[in-house]
């Protein structure tokens, strides 16, 4: 189960728990969840009952908000994909999925490949486009452009997205840069940032070089991919249970999400900045959650599942970076 399909389902509770008269409250138009900011509050959490209980007339706030959210919880735990639902103050639902949601959401990011994330959620938008002269401004909206068609959308004339245009010619940071480094360095920050050009920063195989670490990740997962194959070992989405692999699932989970938000609000660098996350997520869950047996261990239905998801992050990293138009090789 996706964010936006929990967001979804969320929702729907919302509007029947109001249709049938046990809740007395205005059905918003959406519903946010979000991963937890610590680790023990399920997968996703969610402030509706909050919110709900803001825009009751007579509300007394925290009281009617934990009300408003037992309610919720109730309904919510017998939706299909969950698990637990638990509720925390001043009105928050903490949800925790069901392992099988897990398994599937890693079956659909390996089906879907480089596509993953593309649907309609855009689907009736319009979101305005002009065409830019200054590099950063042109390369820019290009890439929008594809966002907007990969979740639905329709481009329409109106003013380019707003950036800081740089002192050099696009010339010359091929020169400089090479394509995929050049891309990055106007792509990666905010549209009111001004890009760091420094080709020592950027092309340098280094932690520190958001790029380097994006594309190495994305090489390590088709290593062991690799390796696994050498070995005879097939992966296979299964349970997951290890902090960090609930807390990459969640990245990817969320990449549908990030590519409409990229498209809606015109901003690449949201994409790039979730690229660098979900590479930090992988690496912690590479560290904590060895995919390969070592030694004289043999492969077990853990290693299959692990690689199921090593296998699922590198079509994400690799469609993510297609999307801004650099390269992803399977060797660094």
């Amino acid at each position: 189960m996706t964010p936006a399909q929990l967001s979804r389902t969320v929702l729907h509770t919302v509007r029947r728990a109001v249709e049938d008269d046990e809740l007395c409250v205005a059905v918003p138009e959406r519903v946010k969840v979000r991963t937890p900011p610590r680790p023990g509050c399920g997968d996703y959490a969610t402030n509706v009952a909050l919110l709900l209980a803001k825009g009751a007339r007579g509300s007394k706030r925290e009281g009617d908000a934990l009300v408003i959210a037992e309610v919720l919880r109730r309904r919510l735990v017998r939706a299909p994909g969950i698990a637990r639902v638990d509720v925390a103050a001043p009105g928050f639902l903490n949800i925790t999925l069901e392992g099988t949601s897990h398994a599937q959401l890693v079956r659909d990011v390996l089906s879907q490949g480089l596509r993953y994330g593309y649907g309609d959620s855009l689907g009736g938008v319009s979101v305005p486009l002009g065409a830019g002269d200054e590099v950063r401004a042109a390369l820019v909206g290009h890439v929008v452009r594809g966002l907007v068609d990969a979740t639905g959308g329709v481009v329409v004339p109106g003013e380019g997205p707003v950036v800081r245009g740089v002192p050099v010619s696009g010339r010359d940071l091929l020169t400089r840069l090479g394509p995929d480094a050049a891309r990055w360095a106007l792509l990666r920050p905010a549209g009111h940032d001004l890009p760091d050009l420094d080709p020592d920063h950027l092309l340098s195989q280094r932690e520190d070089n958001a790029l380097f670490r994006v594309r190495y990740a994305h090489a390590r997962t088709r290593a062991l991919i690799r390796n696994a194959g050498q070995l005879g070992i097939t992966p296979r989405p299964g349970a997951y249970a290890h902090p960090a692999e609930a807390a990459l699932l969640a990245l990817l989970a969320d990449h549908p999400r990030t590519l409409e938000a990229a498209a809606r609000h015109r901003a690449p660098d949201r994409l790039a900045r979730q690229l660098v996350a979900l590479a930090d997520g992988f690496f912690q869950f590479h560290d904590a959650c060895p995919a390969l047996p070592a030694g004289e261990l043999k492969p077990s239905a853990v290693h299959r599942s692990r690689l199921a998801l090593a296998d699922a992050t590198g079509a994400v990293l690799a469609g993510g970076l297609h999307l801004l138009g650099i390269s992803a090789p399977e060797h660094l």
